[in-house]
């Protein structure tokens, strides 16, 4: 048996507009999951994320390409592939006509659940997802970050091998993120297959272990965070905290030409791309011109490297 769970390859998805040219959303992508991968899926607004995801679970057809699922094509065979994955996409609902439980028992009778397998796990995803004391309202009644709650508990009501998740978070507060990406990682080590996409660029940082970066329709990077750090080599991040923010910070800083500087109070964040060399000398001057607290530099952020591949692709597009 294959060691990828999800396999894509010269996938196209175009889109017919009256009056207008024939729009490419996805752009013969090419692309593997090994299983029990946390799986990011990252890119701009009108990347072809969603549609890459939607045509993953079934939900639209490709134009072109071929695509398995867990040895499944979800062309031939969607019902299969059904069977296989949880979905949670920013346009799915749950019942909105009830409960929360109910919509918990409802989805594990539906995947053939025992009655006492579907209420210890209705108990687990209350307590969970912080649920409880909206456990008998109906879902239409909920806030939206609520009724996102509800709809990714439902992945953790049954074992599917193949987890999708669109922008998981929304909603959430930070304690409970925390959790959720916690349970992400078990899941993953029991050798469940989770594709996420996320803005929250920070979450695929901390969660992914293989990350595909889309611009346009089609692959702009690929790769751990480690090799996404070098395919932007020379990127950094330099941390530093003053006892009072120098006068004199922005003209020391200028001639390094950051990429971003953030500045809150005290401190700030400057990302420069430069030799280490320099990098070393920015640190020396900025500790001439004030009293440092704290200091530190590292390689960039996941942020950086996408906002720097993207332009990159930008660049190179016609």
């Amino acid at each position: 048996m294959s060691n990828s769970a999800i396999v894509v390859r010269d996938l196209v998805k175009t889109f017919k507009r009256r009056g207008q040219p024939e729009l490419r959303a996805v752009d013969g992508l090419t692309f593997s999951v090994r299983r029990g991968a946390i799986f990011g899926l990252l890119g701009p607004n009108g990347a072809g994320k969603t549609t890459t995801l939607k045509m993953l679970t079934t939900l639209l057809r490709p134009t072109s390409g071929h695509i398995s699922v867990e040895g499944v094509d979800p062309v031939k065979d969607p019902f299969e592939v059904r069977r296989r994955i949880s979905v949670v996409i920013q346009e799915s609902a749950a019942d909105l006509f009830l409960s929360v439980t109910d919509n918990f028992a409802t989805f594990g009778r539906f995947h053939g659940l025992s009655r006492q397998v579907i209420r210890d796990r209705i108990e687990d995803v209350l307590d969970q997802f912080e649920l409880r004391p909206e456990a008998n309202r109906k879902v239409m009644d909920l806030s939206g970050g609520f009724k996102r709650r509800v709809q990714v508990a439902k992945v953790f009501m049954i074992d599917t091998p193949v987890v999708f998740l669109d922008e998981f978070s929304t909603g959430m507060d930070p304690i409970l993120k925390r959790a959720i990406m916690q349970r992400l990682r078990r899941e993953a080590s029991r050798g469940r297959t989770i594709v996420l996409t996320t803005q929250i660029l920070s979450e695929a940082e901390e969660l992914c272990d293989d990350i595909l970066i889309m611009r346009a329709g089609r692959q702009a990077a690929r790769g751990d965070i480690n090799a996404l750090k070098l395919l932007s080599g020379g990127l950094y991040e330099i941390s530093v905290t003053f006892s009072e923010l120098p006068h004199a910070f922005d003209t020391a800083v200028a001639p390094y030409h950051p990429l971003r500087v953030d500045v809150t109070q005290n401190s700030a964040l400057v990302t420069v791309r430069e030799q280490e060399g320099r990098v070393l000398d920015l640190v020396a001057h900025l500790g001439r011109i004030g009293r440092v607290l704290r200091i530190e530099v590292s390689g960039a952020s996941l942020e950086d490297i996408f906002i720097e591949l993207t332009a990159k692709e930008r660049e190179v597009l016609p």
